[in-house]
């Protein structure tokens, strides 16, 4: 069998695994990055990109980003439609979208499009070795690192960066993250084409229908008329109340008053298909002696908006400003890279904590109501909605008790 030696294997060829080659190359270090399947190749996923998106890709390079928009996949996205249990509709307009903003907002693609295209730029790396239809098999402790061993060859190597998806056995078998009810979500996507009354800004829409809290429904619009269309439930909503999600979504389309409406001349385009979301409302451990974890591996999906591409991204950057230090170091032991768990929860604690509890108001529809009522009357409320779709920082407003005070007793304001 034949033998590869490489000092980092990245596996997973997502947005983070790439993320995280390309910085790497961008420092003038070399990597291996293996994946399962054979580019272009379709992910369940809401497809939705926020700017963090875009402000990964302007730090790792100037000319992607503009030429990712002139590509005829995607869409830009302005903002977001809250869609109370009462149908009261809160519009968030995205920080990009205002006049004389030269701040990008976010973007929507399909992942069978956007990650064939973020591989495509990676392939071009001469630092970066890439190997297609290459599925990771068995991980196995050295004391060098880790063999990691596929149908044809074995890999060596001294840090090894799981970015293989919500499934990941590396995760579960080698970093103890194990699947928790209450910190997943099961979700169903299905494609249709010509949904009526899509927003004419490209907003997204975030249905929270009572009979799916504290989960929802969601339409994203696609080029060519095309729709992103599914529902998101926690797992152990789910199973508590014995939800068929299938059925659900059946139901929600076919019989709502309103929604329905919208679909009656609509055609799906695919099948149903479902997957899961390790979500981001349980702080876990990171990294450890020679490995780390990226994006959906790490449980890094926001627990409100579902958002994963961007937090995936921001792994794969944090990651390769890690190896950086330790390389310095001289060895990839889990105290030379502990850095990588602070840095990301940084980056994205608050942001999960503040979803989170965002997850647990909705669970009320009254309340839910509420906040839409008052988001849409209190320019602090639907300022910090906002965020949650946007890259940014949210650390100084929160550590100020000041924000509370007007975001509980301010007056109304647009």
């Amino acid at each position: 069998m034949k033998v590869l030696e490489h000092e980092i294997c990245i596996v997973g060829a997502g947005p983070g695994g790439v993320m995280a080659a390309l910085f790497l190359a961008k420092a003038g270090i070399p990597s291996l990055i293996i994946d399962q399947a054979k580019f272009p190749r379709d992910k369940i996923c809401g497809d939705a990109l926020s700017a963090k998106c875009a402000d990964i890709l302007q730090k790792l390079n100037p000319e992607i980003l503009p030429d990712f928009k002139k590509q005829d996949f995607q869409i830009s996205s302005n903002g977001v439609n809250f869609v109370a249990p009462n149908l009261e509709v809160l519009r968030l307009k995205f920080g990009g979208s205002g006049p004389g903003n030269k701040k990008v907002g976010g973007f929507i693609a399909k992942r069978f499009d956007l990650d064939h295209y973020l591989f495509q730029w990676m392939a071009q790396e001469p630092l970066i070795t890439v190997l297609e239809e290459t599925p990771a098999q068995q991980f196995i402790r050295t004391a060098d690192g880790w063999h990691i061993q596929t149908p044809d060859i074995r890999i060596e190597t001294k840090l090894l960066l799981d970015a293989s998806g919500a499934q990941s056995a590396f995760a579960r078998h080698h970093a103890g993250i194990q699947k928790e009810e209450h910190h997943f979500s099961a979700g169903l996507r299905v494609y249709y084409k010509d949904v009526k009354g899509m927003d004419p800004d490209n907003f997204i829409e975030l249905h929270f229908l009572k009979e799916l809290l504290p989960g929802y429904f969601w339409i994203f619009p696609l080029p060519n008329g095309e729709a992103n269309v599914g529902i998101g439930v926690r797992s152990d909503v789910v199973r508590k109340q014995r939800m068929n999600l299938k059925t659900e979504l059946k139901k929600i389309i076919e019989e709502h008053p309103v929604i329905s409406k919208r679909f009656e001349r609509a055609t799906p385009i695919d099948s149903v298909r479902g997957y899961g979301l390790p979500l981001g409302s349980k702080q876990r451990k990171l990294s450890g002696d020679q490995f780390l974890l990226l994006g959906d591996a790490a449980s890094l999906i926001d627990p409100f908006t579902g958002e994963g591409i961007g937090n995936a991204m921001i792994s794969g950057m944090k990651a390769a400003e890690i190896i950086l230090a330790a390389r310095t170091k001289g060895n990839y032991h889990a105290e030379s890279l502990a850095g990588y768990d602070a840095a990301i929860y940084r980056r994205l604690g608050k942001e999960f904590a503040i979803s989170t509890k965002f997850l647990q108001l909705v669970r009320y529809q009254w309340l839910f109501n509420f906040i839409v009522r008052k988001a849409n009357r209190n320019a602090t409320l639907r300022e910090t909605m906002g965020c949650m779709f946007e890259s940014v920082d949210l650390r100084r407003k929160l550590k100020n008790p000041l924000f509370y005070l007007k975001l509980l007793f301010g007056r109304d304001s647009g």
